[in-house]
C-alpha cells in the first residue's frame, strides 16, 4: 500500500491549499490506493508512459524515483522509454534515459 502522499500540501499548501488537498487526498488518497484495480507498480509504468509522451519532465523524474519505489526496475524503466521513443519522440526518449540515469545510477 501506498504512503500517505503529502507532497501536496508539503510543497503548495500554502499558495493552493485546495489544488493539495486533491493532489493528496483523491489522486494519491483514492486513486492510487485501488490496488485491488491496478498495482502500485502498473499505475506507475502507466503514469511515467503518460509523462514521458507529454514531455512532463520535472514530474516524470519523480515518479520514477517512485516507480523504483513501486519495483520498477532500471531494465523495465529503459525498456518504457525505449518503446515509447517510436511512439512519443526521439528527443523526449533521451531526456526520459538521462531522468533515468538520475534516479537509478549508470
Amino acid at each position: 500500500m501506498a504512503e500517505k502522499q503529502t507532497a501536496g500540501r508539503d510543497n503548495l499548501g500554502q499558495l493552493a491549499p485546495q489544488f493539495a488537498a486533491l493532489n493528496d487526498d483523491v489522486l494519491f488518497g483514492e486513486v492510487w490506493s485501488r490496488e485491488s484495480a491496478l498495482s502500485l507498480h502498473d499505475r506507475s509504468m502507466i503514469t511515467i508512459a503518460c509523462l514521458m509522451t507529454s514531455g512532463d519532465f520535472p514530474q516524470l523524474k519523480a515518479h520514477f524515483k517512485m516507480g523504483k519505489d513501486h519495483g520498477i526496475s532500471k531494465d523495465e524503466a529503459v525498456e518504457i522509454v525505449t518503446h515509447l521513443a517510436f511512439y512519443a519522440g526521439w528527443p523526449k526518449a533521451w531526456s526520459a534515459m538521462a531522468l533515468i540515469k538520475e534516479v537509478y545510477g549508470e
